[in-house]
């Protein structure tokens, strides 16, 4: 679709400046928002070529109208952007899938702030830290600082005239709070410096707070106030102990901020982790949905614009696989290939690849339809089809030593049993052991009685056999005029290798690959299938040639034997009494008679 004159007329006219896009289709709704270093030059690429993006020849067939603002620079223009998007939603622009509320341990802004947990980010109540990746490790945290620090949890407004009149509760009693509600109790100051310290735990700068507390406690110990010393040693330890639970990577590395990705057709997860003086202190993840094909270091720069503004943080040292379209003063990028922040991205890649695999195992989980339409679109690419696999059979041929020889034909549709479409062949013209022969009259058997009665093709013909029964197959096929209907591999057992009609060498699919499991499934159900169909038919011809050489018994009476006595060995064993009491005494003398003569 080639745009209007007027709208070309827009684009000539755009500034070459930095600046923010906006388009719109016909009925005014804002369908996508981007940004651009020179706005004619970026916008202009949208309408002056073919793009090789099926979803954004979509957007720019789509696109009626246009507006634009132009910007100091591209950190402004990216801001913008972001606000706009999560302002309109556009259709064909990248989207936070989900903002997964996470626990955080707030530290309020008042005068003697509290410290609690909430899942409830609001930033004019105080500063977040966290968050947490769940909430046992947030408690954790907190329950740490709870024990080191008598701070209040009561929500009461403190203010000069409240103190004058407020009494002690229980929480000061238990020494779990210093009565600061209490004239006279606790100054300001010193209860600052209770909270400055909860802030260097909750960053993660432990380190420099285990220095200070060192000091501290030579100070005590040095004007012999061991009481005072050893409440500072207690403190010491516990967050020692605290410092050692937490994800250690290396000193060295100092303070970074970490992002990853990893996509999944239009699915893209982020992983962020905060690192404070080398532990990991907090961890988040984002789930994007993209519309046209944003490559992962776009994503990411989405991801920062979103963590920035959720967490109110400013990056510094970033490390990244890649470095994103992020431009900020501030902000440099380390791109690591070995050491200590190399393992940092790696960590961050497990966190991102859990979030995959929780979404797929999700998705499968309440979308059964997702992983078939996935395992057949992983066998449609290893077996070289045009189509999905939705319709299988497989054949199998059962015999012993060429007698009383069977096939059977079992059919999978979307990778799972229909047992209603199984079929047994009992083998009329192929005689003696030639199992080729018996493949290609079963294949002629199956396929042109489908064709007479227009009943639909398999996508897929499994045979079990190597290069000799596929061939076979394929004669059978290239007959009937079906060959480029149906495709055709074969299974040898041995190493579990595929053939192919025409190939050389055969194909060794991955075990652990779902197309292999299923084509073993199939091979194996066959096998299943065509056997017990052979051994009924073997224990009947041997039944029958035994009851039928006896005159005067007809299907009537061998049915009756047969099914009280179970088999013609106990048959021949009973006593003339017990035959009698199920055929009669007359029948019954001349079967005692015939196996007396016959023994």
């Amino acid at each position: 679709m080639t745009p209007d004159s007027a709208l070309i007329e827009k684009v000539r006219a755009l500034p070459e400046q930095p600046g923010v896009y906006v388009y719109y289709d016909a009925s005014g709704k804002v369908i996508y928002v981007g940004k651009a270093v020179n706005l004619r030059r970026r916008v202009s690429s949208y309408f002056n070529r073919d793009h090789e993006s099926a979803k954004t020849r979509r957007l720019v067939a789509n696109i009626t109208d246009l507006k634009y603002h132009v910007v100091n620079n591209e950190n402004d223009a990216l801001i913008l952007e972001n606000s706009l998007i999560k302002k309109h939603k556009p259709r064909y622009n990248i989207l936070l899938k989900d903002d997964k509320s996470y626990p955080w341990i707030c530290v309020t802004n008042e005068s003697y702030p509290r410290v609690f947990l909430t899942h409830n980010y609001v930033k004019r109540l105080g500063k977040y830290y966290g968050p947490y990746t769940n909430r046992t490790s947030a408690r954790i945290v907190l329950k740490l600082i709870t024990d080191l620090y008598p701070v209040r949890s009561c929500r009461l407004t403190i203010t000069p005239k409240s103190k004058q009149t407020a009494r002690l509760c229980l929480e000061y009693h238990l020494k779990r709070c210093r009565g600061c509600c209490v004239e006279g109790m606790i100054s300001e100051e010193e209860y600052a410096n209770y909270i400055d310290e909860i802030k260097q735990i909750l960053r993660g700068d432990t380190a420099h707070l285990l220095s200070y507390l060192r000091g501290e406690m030579a100070h005590l110990a040095d004007e012999l106030r061991f009481e005072e010393a050893n409440e500072l040693k207690i403190k010491y330890e516990q967050v020692a102990k605290y410092q050692s639970r937490s994800a250690v990577v290396s000193q060295t590395v100092g303070t970074v901020d970490v992002f990853t990705a990893v996509e999944n057709d239009n699915d893209v997860f982020v992983n962020y982790l905060h690192v404070a003086d080398g532990l990991i202190v907090s961890s988040y993840n984002l789930h994007y949905k993209r519309a046209l094909d944003e490559s992962l270091p776009e994503v990411v720069a989405h991801a920062m614009l979103d963590v920035a503004e959720k967490f109110d943080v400013r990056f510094k040292a970033v490390v990244v696989e890649a470095a994103p379209n992020y431009v900020d003063d501030d902000t440099f990028f380390v791109i690591p290939k070995r050491g200590d922040k190399r393992k940092l991205l790696d960590v961050s890649l497990k966190n991102a690849n859990a979030q995959l695999a929780d979404y797929l195992n999700n998705l499968e989980k309440f979308n059964p339809e997702q992983r078939t339409l996935k395992t057949l679109k992983r066998m449609q690419s290893d077996f070289r089809l045009s189509e999905l696999p939705r319709h299988i059979e497989c054949f199998d041929n059962s015999s012993t030593q060429g007698s009383n020889p069977v096939a059977s034909c079992v059919v999978f549709r979307d990778a799972k049993p229909s047992k209603k479409d199984y079929r047994h062949f009992i083998i009329k013209e192929a005689v003696g052991n030639d199992d080729y022969a018996q493949m290609r009259e079963v294949i002629t058997r199956r396929y042109s009685r489908l064709v007479e009665e227009g009943q639909p093709l398999p996508q897929l013909v499994v045979v079990d056999g190597g290069k000799g029964q596929l061939s076979s197959a394929v004669e059978a096929l290239d007959a009937l005029g079906l060959r480029d209907k149906i495709t055709v591999i074969g299974i040898a057992k041995r190493l579990e290798e595929i053939y192919f009609p025409g190939d050389s060498f055969p194909l060794y699919i991955d075990r652990n690959s779902e197309s292999l499991r299923v084509v073993q499934r199939l091979r194996d159900e066959a096998h299943r299938f065509g056997i017990t169909h052979h051994r009924k038919r073997r224990s009947l011809s041997q039944t029958r040639s035994e009851l039928d050489n006896i005159k005067g018994v007809g299907e009537k009476t061998r049915t009756s034997l047969l099914s009280h006595f179970k088999s013609v060995k106990r048959i021949r064993e009973a006593t003339l009494d017990e035959l009698s009491s199920i055929v009669g005494r007359s029948k019954a003398e001349v079967i005692k008679q015939y196996f007396e003569q016959n023994k």
